[in-house]
């Protein structure tokens, strides 16, 4: 979950390596290194906190080199601390790593058994030095990289670079993710391609159990028994202007505003303008990268597409965080049109339980980065139990996605802000296709609805541009919302995973305490926590469950809390007892949790940046959860 930056070429690895790191910053961090080999020497900076500080050391001893290797950590063995942050050194080797070595208690009583003297309070120091005496019986680097990469278990990526071989950086990986680059008479190793995007869009995605030794014109990929392994090179389009704020004042603002071009390249492969129908594209059951479903015959795949859905009898969906409330809301969306059963779970409960996975099951994984270590532990199970896997993810060729049998894809674009926006509409906008879909195949969609409701859908982005609107609104009324105490967001049906969304995004951003429920659980237990301090947020749109949520509302504002509803634009019922009224346009059902969650998102980052907190970078918080 934190950043990792290698490079070995003619350029100067400090600007690379900084550069790499400072577009990894969205991942959340708590001090930052880097160590580069200057003539058989290594010269290693380490600073506690931001970038910038270790900038400021940088300013003040400067590091050249042939090669280097950097990284941002945020803590899991240790405080944050210089000494605990890496790149960590032992003798002649040096190393970043990222995830969790779980044995690591037993490799330390080991090593101090034999002598060792460790510094820091990390795991990761303790694979610097079975490296370190490795290396005293063992001719090369690849080699001892072997013995120790048997050691371990857990989960983890591992760049080194070792003074014997001055020639070579050497990663390897089961876990957390690894990324190789491509230049000429230069390469690359990063936890993630938009730390290299500047530099190169040729890349090779590390699989687990695999070890690469890069050299500046040559890179080897070996197997967990050593073979070399022939990997394929991607090549991205992505337009590394695509991750800069373009005047925005944080990353997660601007993401937001982008989110209804985000809903339209969501829907776009699934939907035909012309005859106003909905169909899957290039779902590509069977194939493992992006350039295998460019090449499939959108016929060819769609038969075999209707042929593993028209087979399915029950949905398992698994996720994290907010994907989990995507997966809650494709719950209720799926069973309705599709009339098919679906069961949700957290991926961090259902890899350690005894799930039943009855026969025709297809199993659903959403993870934006596509690396979520619970989540990509989960649909390996599902595998294991015989499951058709879907995934549903945001970054092409990443882990989850290479493991599913069939894909989908959010198509948001790069999401920098820790707090997803643009990621989760763009889910919900998928879901809706997929619904959709599942529905015609399984003849229960009468053509004249999927007409109108592919109506519906396109008009989704024009209706996301009105919405936007709002900003300004929730940055005046910030300053109002200040005075609360806790929130508590409520919401009935389809919007009841919205208002747990909601919540979740206050929580995040602005630190204050929030829950998100289902309306009708308000008396049960909530209804106590009540009072003018309280404020309560209600989804509140004129659809089936309208009635009811307003009588919900009533019971909250007899008891003294102040009432934000959001509901449909002209809705004078719901304003006159309502102290703050939103309208949001008149929509499908379906359509409606879209719209309403982007004034929850605008809300959460209006207060949080009020209470001056960093909104892009939240604490404690990482964007992409590569560990337990």
């Amino acid at each position: 979950m934190c950043g990792i930056v290698g490079y070995l070429g003619e350029k100067n690895p400090k600007d690379v390596i900084i550069s790499g790191l400072r577009r990894l910053e969205y991942r959340g961090y708590d001090s930052s290194g880097i160590a580069v080999l200057d003539h058989g020497k290594i010269q290693r900076v380490r600073a506690l906190g931001k970038l910038k500080a270790l900038e400021d050391k940088l300013s003040l001893e400067p590091l050249f080199g042939s090669m280097g290797i950097g990284h941002t950590r945020w803590a899991t063995h240790g405080a944050p601390s210089e000494i605990n942050a890496h790149p960590h050194t032992v003798g002649g080797v040096t190393l970043v790593h990222n995830g969790i070595i779980e044995n690591y208690q037993e490799i330390r009583q080991d090593l101090i058994h034999q002598g060792c003297s460790i510094q820091s309070e990390t795991d990761s120091e303790l694979v610097a030095h079975l490296l370190s005496l490795e290396l005293k019986n063992t001719p090369n680097l690849k080699q001892a990289a072997e013995k120790v990469r048997a050691q371990l278990r857990g989960a983890y990526a591992i760049l080194v670079l070792w003074v014997g071989e001055p020639d070579h950086l050497l990663c390897f990986k089961n876990g957390p993710p690894l990324v190789l680059g491509l230049g000429e008479g230069e390469n690359f190793v990063a936890s993630d391609v938009q730390a290299l995007l500047q530099y190169t869009q040729k890349f090779i995605y590390l699989d687990d159990d695999e070890m690469a030794l890069l050299g500046r014109n040559k890179i080897e990929v070996f197997d967990l028994h050593g073979k070399t392994k022939s990997k394929k090179v991607t090549e991205l389009n992505w337009d590394p202007e695509t991750v800069e704020k373009q005047g925005f004042s944080h990353f997660m603002l601007k993401e937001i505003y982008e989110q209804a071009r985000a809903v339209a390249s969501a829907m776009a492969p699934h939907i035909h303008k012309e005859e106003m129908m909905i169909r899957l594209g290039r779902v590509g059951f069977g194939t493992t990268s992006v350039s295998e479903l460019a090449l499939l015959d959108q016929d060819e795949d769609w038969k075999t597409t209707k042929s593993v859905l028209y087979k399915t009898e029950r949905i398992f969906i698994v996720a994290c965080g907010t994907s989990f409330y995507a997966a809650t809301y494709a719950k209720y969306l799926i069973e309705n049109l599709a009339q098919i059963p679906v069961e949700i779970d957290v991926a961090s409960e259902f890899r350690y339980r005894n799930p039943l996975l009855i026969k025709n099951t297809l199993f659903i994984t959403i993870s934006q980065s596509g690396e979520t270590a619970d989540t990509l532990a989960a649909i390996r199970k599902a595998k294991e139990m015989g499951a058709v896997t879907l995934s549903i993810c945001n970054v092409a060729n990443s882990s989850i996605d290479r493991e599913a049998h069939g894909h989908l894809y959010m198509n948001s674009g790069p999401e920098i802000g820790v707090a997803s926006t643009k990621a989760f509409t763009s889910t919900l906008m998928v879901m809706n296709c997929f619904a959709l879909s599942l529905a015609k195949i399984k003849g229960v969609l009468p053509t004249v609805t999927e007409k109108e409701l592919v109506r519906e859908l396109l008009q989704t982005p024009s209706l996301i541009e009105t919405v936007l609107a709002y900003d300004k609104f929730f940055n005046e009324a910030s300053e109002f919302l200040k005075k609360f105490k806790g929130f508590l967001y409520l919401g009935r049906g389809v919007n009841f995973p919205i208002a747990m969304e909601g919540a979740l995004k206050l929580k995040e951003l602005a630190y204050l305490h929030a829950e998100g429920y289902a309306a009708g659980e308000m008396k049960h237990g909530p209804l106590a926590l009540i009072d003018s301090e309280m404020a309560i947020l209600v989804l509140a749109p004129q659809d089936p469950y309208y009635e009811k949520t307003l009588s919900n509302l009533e019971e909250a504002k007899a008891r003294g809390g102040e009432i934000i509803s959001i509901g449909t634009v002209d809705d004078e019922k719901l304003h006159q007892v309502s102290h703050q009224f939103l309208g949001i346009p008149k929509c499908h059902w379906m359509i409606s949790p879209i719209l309403e969650v982007i004034p929850l998102q605008l809300m959460a980052f209006h207060l949080a940046d009020r209470l001056g907190h960093d909104v892009d970078q939240p604490r404690n918080l990482a964007k992409s959860v590569t560990v337990e």
